[in-house]
């Protein structure tokens, strides 16, 4: 059901529940039932004497709640108390307006706390209202405080306190996390040294405007996934479109912005990790799968020992049927099978299968917004090119170098460790100097600043790290099979298109109402656009293209798109990986970290004192 079929439905509601009639036993005009908006107002007031919560109805996700609590409020001061009278007033409260327009019942007192009689009558009401506030944790807190000190007669149990209590809480904390700011912890290294692994921010949602939630009806403490039972945390029954509020500002070039994952939208659904997905990136999973399939149908061929003309002719052979492979990588997942070649397989393990995410549900990440709308971008040996310029360096920006062991000397690790400020965590993320892993090379992760010193100081020039192949194969010759299929790690996973970390084709980022010209030259561009982020069938025959059934030669966008990279860019998954981000995956604006401590140190001296209370820039 879509937000306006449920508005409608909640400006209905006083006549199904026959407001009119309720009205002169509350001691107001019968006419007050009908007037829309002015109804509930009245009745928040005369009830609850809090007129003021009827404006919480305009709020998506927290209308279900007030219009549950009203029903509850009413029926229960004409003393429908019992379990299943608290039932009914939460989800269908239309037999009980019957019959309270019917009868000639009077509009009681608030309950008598003292009156034993009253709160027995009320009590498994109450459990119902704690159990729909905090689900078996709530009542886990009644019992344990009731065991330290009993209810005091003539005070609400704690039931009662209790349940009213988390579902203010979870009213205020649903405004406040989906309208305004909401709390996000910086989880891996991709944004080093900008932002680093156990940064807890606030993401500033006024900044681009508040998103409307697509899906409303979800538990707001939590994003997707409640720990520990690892099950959904929200439920699709209402869904809304894409509706977001005015904003303070537009997205700016360079912003560091939280947006949902924009290849979430379907996941392989993992019990045993605390996100419940089995990695994020699924279409890169299901490339890995397919090749993994077409080696097992090869019994007794190791990859690893043939010669080059050995491995070019089986990869040759893989792609002929590139295709089939993938639907069977696809198949092989839904079928709830983990990886071929993870020892989760050879164990007969299995997982929940795939799941689909919406929009708001798909996982958070944050990069650096380093494309907007209309855009030219383009990558050469690692420099980034905005219209043609050299693009904004960020102060913690990374890339790495490296340089020949034999023409410098330099001290140990530790000591380069230390004298640089430099870090080497134990995910991988932060290894800013590399002595170990080339027998050849020194390694180093560093900002321009940091390249620059170790330069003066060691009288010597680093070399940036470009990936092996470059762009339209090796120096204009053809592009080997195994080139080909390195393509579909990068965007936009086309086996004829290669694009790497450090050097990337240039194109122009989407923008809403733009018209362009489609090929199947250029359509590997735009696939996911046109079919995942705007919901329009694609199908390719030939040399001619299919939008919803119809050929076509063009396309206009819908939405604007954004490109974005983190600032750890040799250790980043963004753009470069997933391609474009649509203007309704963004949540907002990285704007304070109010704490800092390293997920490396497990003492209080892991907290990072210099980063708490910083304005992110």
């Amino acid at each position: 059901m879509s937000f306006i079929y449920y508005y409608l439905f909640i400006l209905v509601h006083p006549y199904l529940a026959q407001w009119h009639k309720l009205f002169p036993k509350l001691g107001r005009k019968s006419w007050e039932g009908f007037v829309p908006g002015y109804n509930y107002f009245i009745l928040y007031k005369e009830v609850l004497n809090k007129p003021w919560w009827a404006l919480l109805l305009i709020f998506p996700g927290v209308h279900i709640v007030m219009w549950m609590t009203i029903n509850v409020s009413v029926l229960r001061r004409f003393g429908f108390y019992s379990f299943t009278d608290t039932l009914q007033a939460l989800f269908f409260p239309y037999l009980l307006n019957a019959k309270l327009a019917k009868e000639n019942l009077t509009y009681g007192a608030p309950t008598n706390w003292a009156n034993s009689k009253e709160i027995e009558q009320r009590k498994w009401g109450d459990h119902i209202v704690l159990f729909m506030a905090l689900p078996v944790i709530g009542h886990a807190i009644a019992i344990i405080l009731d065991k330290v000190s009993r209810d005091k007669p003539g005070t609400k149990p704690r039931v009662k306190e209790y349940g009213d209590s988390f579902v203010w809480a979870l009213v205020a904390a649903a405004v406040i996390r989906t309208y305004s700011f909401e709390p996000f912890q910086i989880p891996t290294g991709s944004m080093e040294k900008t932002m680093v692994v156990g940064d807890f921010l606030f993401v500033n949602k006024f900044a681009y405007g508040s998103k409307v939630p697509i899906t409303p009806l979800s538990y707001p403490l939590v994003h997707n996934i409640v720990p520990l039972v690892n099950i959904k945390s929200y439920l699709d029954w209402e869904k809304g479109t894409y509706t977001r509020l005015p904003g303070w500002s537009k997205i700016k070039r360079n912003d560091i912005v939280v947006f949902n994952f924009p290849s979430g939208d379907t996941a392989i659904l993992d019990p045993r990790t605390p996100s419940g997905l089995m990695g994020h990136d699924f279409h890169g999973l299901v490339n890995q799968e397919a090749f993994s399939q077409f080696l097992s149908s090869k019994p007794g061929t190791d990859f690893r020992t043939l010669d080059s003309i050995g491995q070019n002719k089986l990869l040759e052979e893989y792609l002929s049927g590139f295709e089939s492979w993938k639907k069977r990588a696809r198949e092989h997942f839904a079928a709830g099978y983990f990886p071929l070649n993870s020892p989760e397989y050879a164990n007969g393990m299995t997982h929940g299968g795939l799941i689909y995410r919406p929009v708001d549900k798909r996982e958070n990440y944050i990069k650096r917004c380093v494309g907007t709308p209309g855009d030219r971008i383009e990558i050469i040996n690692a420099t980034l090119y905005v219209n043609g310029k050299k693009a904004y360096v960020a102060p913690g920006q990374a890339l790495m170098y490296r340089i020949l062991k034999t023409k410098v000397t330099f001290p140990s690790v530790d000591e380069m460790l230390s004298r640089y400020s430099l870090e080497n965590s134990s995910d991988g993320a932060r290894t800013d100097f590399d002595a170990f892993s080339d027998p050849e090379y020194y390694i180093l992760n560093l900002t321009r600043k940091e390249k620059q010193k170790i330069e003066a100081d060691f009288k010597i020039k680093l070399a940036i790290i470009r990936e092996p192949y470059l762009i339209n194969g090796n120096k204009g010759m053809p592009m080997t099979a195994l080139q080909k299929i390195q393509n579909l790690d990068r965007f936009p996973k086309d086996l004829e298109i290669a694009n790497t970390m450090t050097d990337f084709q240039s194109f122009r980022i989407p923008k809403k109402g733009q018209r362009i010209t489609i090929n199947t030259k250029n359509i590997a561009w735009y696939k996911r656009i046109i079919t995942a982020y705007e919901g329009h069938k694609l199908a390719i025959k030939g040399n001619d293209i299919f939008i919803d059934g119809k050929r076509t030669t063009s396309y206009r966008f819908a939405m604007n798109y954004y490109w974005m990279m983190g600032d750890n860019r040799y250790h980043s998954a963004d753009s470069r990986v997933w391609g474009f981000v649509p203007e309704d995956h963004i949540v907002g604006r990285a704007s304070f970290i109010w704490f800092s401590k390293s997920p490396f140190v497990d003492s209080f001296m892991g907290i990072r004192f210099d980063r708490i209370f910083r304005i992110v820039d």
